[in-house]
Parts: C-alpha cells; structure tokens; sequence
C-alpha cells in the first residue's frame, strides 16, 4: 500500500509544483512522502492528515521534519 501512495505523491509533485506556497519546509507532499517512506501506512497516513490540518494561513509554518523511527532515536542515543 506505501508502495502504491508514494507513487501517487511523486505523481503530484511532478504535476503540480508548488513549492513557493507552502508555509512548512518540507512541503507537506514531501513530507507525506518521507513519513510512507519511514513508517508502516497508519503512522504515515496519521501524520501526513495532522500535517495537513495544521497547514492553514493561520500558522507560522516553518522547519517541520518527519519524526525519527524507532532505530533512528535509539542510533542517535548510541553516538
């Protein structure tokens, strides 16, 4: 299923570029993008919609990067 979303938002991005419009950097396609890369399909699509809903002419916007995995925090505690 990620396999299937992520070709539908590589297709989107390819379609529609509209990068200077978005108030969040990474824009909220890649950031749905990187999150069907990262995690299994509820996770991702749990935290591509909170991103959505949260882009809006109200918010500041700004640096907003996917959450680590599991591995990543644990790799980053290591060093």
């Amino acid at each position: 299923m990620n396999k299937l979303i992520i070709r539908l938002l590589r297709f989107y991005q390819q379609r529609f570029p509209h990068q200077a419009r978005c108030r969040y950097h990474p824009t909220c396609s890649q950031y749905a993008l990187e999150s069907f890369q990262k995690f299994n399909f509820f996770k991702a699509a749990g935290l591509s919609i909170y991103r959505i809903i949260r882009c809006n002419p109200l918010s500041k916007g700004g640096y907003d990067p996917v959450p680590l995995t599991k591995k990543e925090k644990q790799a980053k505690k290591d060093v």
